[in-house]
């Protein structure tokens, strides 16, 4: 649903989004994360629209959930998630959606330690590897922004590498899209990546806003 222009005055930067994020994260890590509890009381709120102060765009993977991570409510965070944390048409959509009609200022991309399809890339590029028919069609799209990968690494270091690489690889997507480019030029979105380590339960923002 999208927001009335009198709900746009209630809206927030996207520093002070992506600082919410960041103090989220820090609770999380400290056990004291609100999600111990149960976010009841804000239903009946929502009934007449949402109001999302940042986008996510995040691997499927069930150790990476963006609410439980940033330590956010319900109708806090909107969120996209599909494995590699890949852009294709749907999820291009989906993000123009939070772009032009919920207008979260803040747009994170967020990859993660040791990613499954990452190492399926990497897996295709080396050895050859073939997947089933629309696994292979993620496994391209994600080869498709990896650099070249030293092969005097080791495969944790390359992998490490290929997930950066892949984070940064949506983030340029989405900032050299039309609608990108323009909430960029003026000053209107705020597009970030970065990564999730499952280790720690630490999210590691990348250097270099788009």
């Amino acid at each position: 649903m999208a927001t009335s222009p009198d709900d746009q005055a209630l809206r927030i930067s996207a520093d002070e989004a992506l600082a919410r994020l960041v103090a989220g994260n820090e609770r999380f890590l400290r056990g004291e994360s609100h999600w111990i509890g149960v976010h009841v009381e804000a239903i009946p709120s929502l009934a007449s629209g949402q109001q999302p102060f940042a986008t996510i765009l995040g691997c499927s993977d069930s150790r990476v959930p963006p609410e439980i991570l940033f330590d956010t409510g319900l109708g806090e965070l909107f969120v996209v998630r599909v494995a590699g944390n890949v852009i294709s048409g749907e999820v291009a959509g989906s993000l123009q959606y939070a772009g032009s009609h919920l207008h979260t200022p803040l747009f994170v991309v967020l990859g993660h330690e040791g990613c499954g399809a990452v190492q399926a890339a990497l897996s295709t590029r080396a050895h050859g590897t073939q997947h089933r028919s629309r696994i292979h069609i993620l496994v391209e799209n994600i080869l498709a922004g990896l650099g070249e990968v030293d092969p005097g690494e080791s495969p944790d270091a390359q992998l490490t590498r290929a997930v950066e690489q892949n984070v940064r690889w949506a983030v340029r997507q989405i900032a050299e899209s039309p609608e990108g480019q323009a909430r960029i030029a003026e000053g209107a979105m705020r597009l970030v990546g970065a990564i999730y380590e499952i280790a720690s339960g630490r999210v590691r923002f990348l250097d270099g806003d788009a």
